[in-house]
């Protein structure tokens, strides 16, 4: 029974989503294909596809990657985002006007 615990507790510890999601903003085609159903082939696509269009603005716009359908996606979409602090996420964030002043006509 303590083997079984002991390789449970390894297991969980190894494993991508005990870690936290994957930002497919920034990850690597390596870190990508560490993903379910995602091979050297997609990962790379990926990759591609960011670098061509930019940034993700949601995990989402993955099924917008040649190769990428919604059965891959949904075995991955639990395990990828787009990440704090992204392009994406900065640019959903309007920053606040300043007022300017009056000008005083003579």
């Amino acid at each position: 029974m303590k083997q079984w615990l002991t390789a449970l507790l390894c297991s969980a510890l190894l494993s991508t989503t005990a870690w936290g999601a994957v930002d497919i903003n920034t990850a690597t085609a390596a870190q990508l294909e560490a993903l379910p159903g995602i091979g050297a082939s997609k990962a790379q696509a990926i990759v591609d596809y960011r670098t061509k269009h930019g940034p993700f603005k949601s995990a989402d716009d993955l099924t917008n990657v040649p190769g990428i359908k919604e059965g891959t996606y949904s075995k991955i979409k639990g395990e990828v985002t787009v990440g704090k602090g992204s392009p994406a996420k900065a640019a959903a964030v309007k920053p606040t006007a300043k007022p300017t002043p009056a000008k005083k006509g003579k």
